[in-house]
C-alpha cells in the first residue's frame, strides 16, 4: 500500500497542476463564478476516478501527457456532481471535503452555475486534446454522466428515499450513480492507450464494475462507522434521510463481506490480463478498506 499511495500522490499532484491550469483564474470575470469553480475542484478529494485513468492508461503503455486531459475531465465531472448533490434540492449537505459546500460558501444559484461550468469544461478539455480517440472519449464520458449513468442513478437515489429496495434494485441504482463514472475512468485510460483488444476491455470493465460496487459499499459502511473530521463530510446522513444502503439490507457484517467479495472479483478480473496490474489490484484493496 505504501508503493500505491506514493504512486497515487504522484498522479494527484500531476492532476492538481493540470486542473489549476485548465480552470479559469480567480481574477477572470465573472470572478465569483471562477473562484467558486476553483474552490470546488482544487485541493481536496481522493481523486479516485482520475487516478484510475492514470493507472489504467499507464499499465497499458500510455504516456502521462496522453492521460492528463481524460483524467482532468472525469475529475471535473465528479466535482460538478458533488456541487449539485450537496444542494438543498438534492442531498442538502453543508460540508464537503472538510469545508463548507459550494452553496454554503457562496449561494445556491452560484453552485448551480459552478456545476454547469465544470461539466462544460470537462468536455472542452477532451475535445481540445486532439487525441486520435478524443471523440470516443467524449462519447464514453457523456454516456456515463447522463440519464443512463450518473444523473440517472441520482434520480433513482432521490426516488428511493423512504422506500424499501431489494438488493438488485440497490445495485442497479449505484451501478449508475457511482459505478458508471468509475467505469468511464477505466475506459478513458484504455482509450488513451489506444487499446482495442476485446478481451482486455471486457476484463477492465468487469474490474471497474467490481471496484465501483466495493467503493459504494464502503461508503455506506463509513457513513455508519466513520467520523466527520476524517471523512470531511457529515456522517449518519443516510439514516437521517432514510436512504436504502447495503448495511440496511445486509447488516453491517454482511456489507463488509460484500465489500471483500467485490474486491476479490475486481482482482480476479485482472488475472486474465497480460500486463502489470499490481497497482490496479492494490487499488481494489485500497478502495474497499479506506477510512475516508
Amino acid at each position: 500500500m505504501t508503493d500505491l499511495e506514493a504512486q497515487l500522490n504522484t498522479w494527484r499532484n500531476r492532476l492538481e497542476d493540470h486542473l489549476d491550469q485548465a480552470l479559469p483564474g480567480e481574477d477572470d470575470e465573472p470572478r465569483a463564478l471562477h473562484a467558486a469553480m476553483r474552490y470546488s475542484t482544487l485541493d481536496g478529494g481522493k481523486r479516485l476516478r482520475a487516478c484510475l485513468v492514470y493507472l489504467t492508461g499507464n499499465a497499458l503503455g500510455a504516456r502521462a501527457e496522453e492521460l492528463d486531459a481524460p483524467a482532468a475531465a472525469v475529475e471535473l465531472i465528479h466535482a460538478y456532481s458533488l456541487v449539485h448533490d450537496d444542494l438543498p434540492c438534492m442531498d442538502d449537505d453543508d460540508l464537503r471535503r472538510g469545508k463548507p459546500s459550494c452553496h454554503k460558501a457562496w449561494d445556491e444559484p452560484t453552485a448551480m452555475l459552478v456545476g454547469d461550468a465544470l461539466q462544460s469544461l470537462a468536455f472542452e478539455l477532451l475535445a481540445a486534446s486532439r487525441h486520435s480517440r478524443a471523440a470516443e472519449m467524449v462519447h464514453v464520458l457523456a454516456r456515463a454522466s447522463g440519464s443512463l449513468g450518473m444523473a440517472g442513478g441520482q434520480a433513482l437515489d432521490l426516488g428511493a428515499v423512504g422506500r424499501t429496495l431489494n438488493l438488485g434494485q440497490l445495485r442497479q441504482m449505484h451501478a449508475l450513480k457511482t459505478g458508471a463514472l468509475i467505469g468511464a475512468a477505466v475506459e478513458l485510460g484504455a482509450l488513451a492507450a489506444e487499446t482495442d483488444e476485446a478481451a482486455t476491455l471486457a476484463a477492465l470493465r468487469n474490474y471497474a464494475a467490481a471496484i465501483g460496487l466495493g467503493f459504494q459499499i464502503r461508503d455506506d459502511i463509513l457513513d455508519i462507522e466513520g467520523d466527520t473530521d476524517t471523512l470531511g463530510k457529515q456522517t449518519g446522513s443516510d439514516a437521517e434521510l432514510d436512504k436504502p444502503t447495503y448495511p440496511s439490507l445486509l447488516g453491517l457484517q454482511g456489507a463488509k463481506q460484500a465489500a471483500r467479495q467485490a474486491r476479490d472479483e475486481a482482482i480476479e478480473s485482472l488475472n486474465t490480463l497480460d500486463i502489470d496490474t499490481r497497482q490496479l489490484s492494490a487499488l481494489a484493496d485500497y478502495v474497499t478498506n479506506r477510512i475516508y
